[in-house]
């Protein structure tokens, strides 16, 4: 069982922590954990009439989360 604490660590650090500790299977859990919790909804398909204004509509919002540092 590893003392590190996965979850103190924003998703940047968890990745890169990962990334360099590869055999760590507790960091490899936790990473895909929070993948799992960063997933996005389909917001939109080819058909869609309201396409761009919906591409456009999760861009600002994307923009702005990384703005204001929730982007991990």
């Amino acid at each position: 069982m590893s003392s590190i604490n996965y979850t103190a660590m924003s998703y940047q650090e968890l990745r890169r922590y990962f990334l360099t500790h590869r055999d760590d299977n507790a960091a490899f859990q936790a990473y895909l954990a929070r993948r799992r919790e960063r997933s996005r909804p389909v917001i939109t398909t080819v058909n869609d009439p309201d396409f761009d204004s919906k591409i456009q509509a999760s861009i600002r919002q994307q923009i702005a989360e990384y703005q204001s540092g929730n982007a991990g």
